[in-house]
């Protein structure tokens, strides 16, 4: 038996990526957000590093969300390659990268905090890098791609948070790194929603459209660039309104021809285009919010708690679910978990759109919904995660 074989045996959670990473990015999001909340409530700050809302968009991207990205490809890549990704102490290393720059970004030192948090990508881009550039798989060399372009943009919002660029780089770094979790986001669910679906049933033929295809991903690079340039000069109204307008309708009519509807009588395969639905109406509200008829904020929290952590949590479930030999369908615990941040959303959405006077009272609704919804998710799956598989396979 290898070092690494005996590692696994005292320490199952460290057998595939999923394992520690989704425990971390779940523990994290039950911690961080009612923390934010109490801070911002008191008008304190929790990082004097990242003060006031800083802290939490930053650590939302890329404390939270970097956390599942990497528990999801560490396992899929594997799948992907038929490759190794790290295990054992290798992926222990990334997981305490991740936890150190946690902690130092909110005791500090600064540039301390600030380097360790800006290496963690990177070191995930390479360790995936390795499998998917020695089986050739050049299918997924943007997937490695989408993981560099998002450390360039911690790096900027670092620099920019220390005065080294300026401070109002934080936001387009913020915004930067959206964009390039949504092209992830529509990469992935491209091919699982309509894999799953057909899998599943045997009524469906979801497909693609190359035309539709083109117009998902160039709306999608357009807001991308659109979104790099106005840090730099402004963009007219009506081209934003055009290109989201595009968006929105590109991938409402990607998701109709995936063929959702079929997938209602199976919640645990529902999750997933449900989460895409807010795609678009994401897209849609951010037109709403350049024609100033809704704060910008809407859109964002459209985009983070609707579709991305949406998105994230179907797949931490399904994904869990199965390398661990347990039977793809969700009882109880995932379908409270999933509705409880579909009306975190929703709470939120109202909130920062029509709530007015009570805008704080939704904003705390809407942080508890979230927090209980990964605290759910934590109470099933948290067994799940730290022990072996059931079926007794390795992984």
């Amino acid at each position: 038996m290898g070092q690494n074989d005996a590692m696994l045996d005292r320490i199952p959670v460290l057998a595939l990526g999923f394992r520690p990473f989704y425990l971390a990015g779940a523990v994290f999001a039950v911690l961080a957000v009612p923390l934010w909340l109490f801070a911002f409530v008191r008008g304190v700050p929790v990082s004097e590093h990242l003060p006031g809302v800083a802290w939490h968009s930053h650590e939302m991207i890329f404390g939270f969300a970097a956390a599942v990205i990497a528990g999801f490809l560490l396992t899929a890549v594997r799948n992907w390659t038929g490759r190794p990704t790290p295990v054992a102490g290798s992926l222990a290393a990334l997981v305490a990268l991740w936890l150190l720059a946690r902690i130092l970004l909110v005791t500090g030192p600064a540039i301390p905090a600030a380097i360790v948090d800006a290496l963690f990508i990177p070191a995930l881009a390479l360790a995936i890098a390795r499998p998917i550039w020695r089986s050739r798989n050049a299918r997924n060399y943007k997937i490695v791609a989408l993981l560099v372009a998002l450390a360039m943009a911690n790096i900027v919002y670092q620099l920019a948070a220390l005065g080294r660029v300026p401070p109002e780089l934080t936001t387009t770094a913020a915004t930067v790194a959206l964009d390039l979790i949504v092209i992830l986001f529509a990469i992935i669910g491209g091919r699982v929603i309509p894999a799953f679906i057909g899998n599943a049933i045997e009524e469906a033929t979801p497909r693609h459209l190359a035309l539709v295809e083109y117009l998902s991903f160039g709306s999608l690079l357009a807001l991308l660039l659109l979104d790099i340039a106005a840090a730099w000069t402004p963009v007219s109204a009506g081209l934003w309104i055009s290109i989201l307008a595009a968006a929105a309708l590109a991938h409402a009519v990607r998701l109709l021809l995936f063929q959702p509807l079929r997938a209602r009588g199976n919640f645990l395969l529902l999750m997933l285009p449900l989460a895409y639905a807010w795609l678009p109406v994401t897209f849609a509200v951010r037109a709403f919010a350049v024609a100033g008829l809704v704060p910008s904020s809407a859109a964002t929290h459209a985009l983070t708690i609707g579709a991305i952590a949406a998105l994230m949590m179907a797949m931490m479930t399904r994904s869990s679910l199965g390398h661990s030999g347990r039977a793809l369908a969700a009882g109880k615990a995932e379908v409270a978990a999933f509705l409880l941040l579909q009306m975190a959303a929703v709470v939120r959405l109202l909130g920062t759109s029509v709530a007015g006077k009570h805008y704080f009272e939704l904003l705390v609704a809407s942080g508890t919904l979230w927090a209980v919804a990964f605290a759910v998710f934590l109470l099933r799956y948290a067994p799940i995660l730290v022990r072996p598989r059931v079926d007794g396979r390795p992984g």
